[in-house]
């Protein structure tokens, strides 16, 4: 598939058509390849050739989404820079990715001692919008992702990647046209903003952008009333948020209501479907190693879904990926025994940047169907039923070792959640004085009894299950990709209240 040729020919047909609402303000797509054009004549005369990477300062403005198609027609790759990330990381994204040039929509420059390139007032130019030649193997983007020794690890995507999604995506049969209205609510710096811009503009269809000054999700509930949005892809813990309002919401303009970044409730999904009752709902799953996401999984209205701890499947393998469920010795295990999801295909990447150590840790090669192939380890703990369709366990990093027993802290919040009526509650491994490890509970509430909460998970779960510490916290801390921030919450643990 050529992505670039197909945005090529979506902005030139739909030139009077809006391609962006920012901060309330239209753009049209011809105003999009004037800045587009703009750009591009400006990285012709400042960005030498040999620099495949440019640094983009990720600010909600026409000029910043203009920089990430001027640098694709340019055949170079955008690394994404979150200006209000600590300086110390920034640089060390910009030394990996090697950088020598940042483009930068603000009036000031953020970041010095580069070649910074203000992109604000630039003077209109001849439109330029026909791409230059890429192959598959042209980087598109490099995302840098939380590293566990606290240094960001750069994950590259090519086209080939890229257009692996776009297809996978497009077989999916979401059916968006020029007369859709999509949401884009997350930080350019999360893969899952690519999907939220890219396929809209291929379609001719408006992109709804949520400033970085607005609460992300009373903005989206506003975009969603006053503008009629018709596809929204989300992260479950804005459910989180709206659930107050859903009496107050009724969005039957709604299509495709997807959710990905986090495991989705199964009831406060169905919840949500009440308030957007003609929109097709999906769970979709994958990691940014694997592009954007990789299997999907349609709730079913007025029907049994599949899940497990209250928790939606994550479906099945979308076209152009592989999964498979391995034990500790890469050995694919039984339908509906536990173990790491792994994964393989077209979209997945080709490796961390520059970081051999940690390809050799989570890539790795094995047979499968006739083949010699290769795998990502995620991280995830699933199982697989008879049909194919994958249940989501949880993070293995999420499990916990009390009293010698491995525990699944998922299933703690399952009963949890389920007792307490909608609300939210995490469970955690926290240490007691004698530095042994325990549950630790936090519960998004005003501080209440919990007696008869404990008394009721002691007639479910083993007394080892059984959280120790209660804290109380009335609003949970979101990171900027708008997940629950579960480390921040393990850092407030011993500052919040106790019941």
């Amino acid at each position: 598939m050529k992505i670039l040729d197909n945005l090529l020919n979506s902005i030139s047909t739909n030139l009077n058509n809006n391609a962006f609402c920012i901060d309330n303000r239209f753009y049209t797509y011809k105003e999009l390849l004037q800045k587009i054009s703009n750009i591009r004549a400006v990285i012709k005369t400042s960005v030498n050739e040999d620099e495949t990477a440019v640094g983009l300062i990720t600010n909600d403005d026409i000029e910043t989404y203009a920089s990430i198609i001027a640098l694709w027609f340019e055949g170079k790759a955008y690394v994404p820079i979150n200006p209000e990330f600590p300086i110390e990381r920034n640089i060390n994204i910009i030394d990996q990715a090697s950088l020598r040039s940042i483009l930068d929509s603000s009036n000031k420059k953020v970041i010095n001692s580069y070649n910074s390139i203000l992109t604000k007032n630039l003077s209109n130019t001849e439109n330029n919008l026909f791409p230059a030649k890429i192959s598959n193997d042209t980087l598109a983007y490099i995302f840098f992702t939380s590293g566990t020794t606290g240094i960001p690890k750069g994950v590259p995507i090519n086209f080939g990647n890229l257009s692996a999604f776009i297809e996978a995506h497009g077989s999916l049969d979401y059916t968006i046209t020029k007369e859709d209205r999509c949401l884009q609510m997350f930080e350019l710096t999360f893969d899952l903003s690519v999907v939220s811009y890219l396929v809209p503009l291929l379609k001719g269809a408006c992109v709804y952008t949520i400033p970085k000054n607005e609460i992300k999700y009373s903005y989206i509930f506003q975009l969603m009333e006053d503008y009629n949005l018709t596809y929204a892809l989300m992260v479950p813990s804005i459910l989180q948020y709206l659930r107050p309002y859903f009496d107050e919401i009724n969005c039957p303009s709604m299509k495709y209501s997807l959710f990905c970044g986090e495991a989705l409730p199964l009831d406060i999904t169905e919840e949500w479907s009440k308030c957007v009752p003609n929109a097709t709902i999906v769970n979709v799953y994958g990691p940014t190693e694997c592009t954007i996401y990789c299997t999907e999984y349609t709730y079913k209205r007025n029907a049994e879904n599949k899940n497990r701890n209250g928790i939606l499947t994550i479906g099945k393998e979308m076209l152009n990926t592989s999964t498979i469920i391995v034990d500790k010795n890469n050995n694919e295990v039984k339908v509906g025994e536990q173990g790491e999801l792994c994964l393989s295909g077209l979209q997945l990447t080709t490796g961390y940047w520059n970081n051999e150590d940690k390809n050799r840790e989570v890539f790795f090669y094995k047979k499968h169907k006739g083949k010699k192939t290769r795998f990502y380890r995620t991280g995830d703990l699933c199982c697989a039923e008879k049909d194919g369709n994958i249940l989501y366990i949880g993070r293995i990093d999420f499990q916990a070792k009390i009293q010698g027993f491995r525990v699944e802290l998922s299933e703690i919040e399952f009963h949890v959640k389920t007792t307490l009526n909608k609300i939210n509650a995490v469970a955690l491994a926290v240490s007691n004085n004698n530095k042994n490890s325990e549950i630790g509970l936090v519960l998004e509430s005003d501080t209440f009894d919990t007696k008869k909460l404990l008394d009721n998970l002691k007639s479910k779960l083993p007394n080892y299950m059984i959280p120790t510490q209660v804290r109380f916290l009335n609003t949970f801390p979101l990171n900027t990709n708008g997940k629950t921030d579960r480390n921040k919450l393990k850092e407030l643990f011993n500052s919040i209240k106790a019941a």
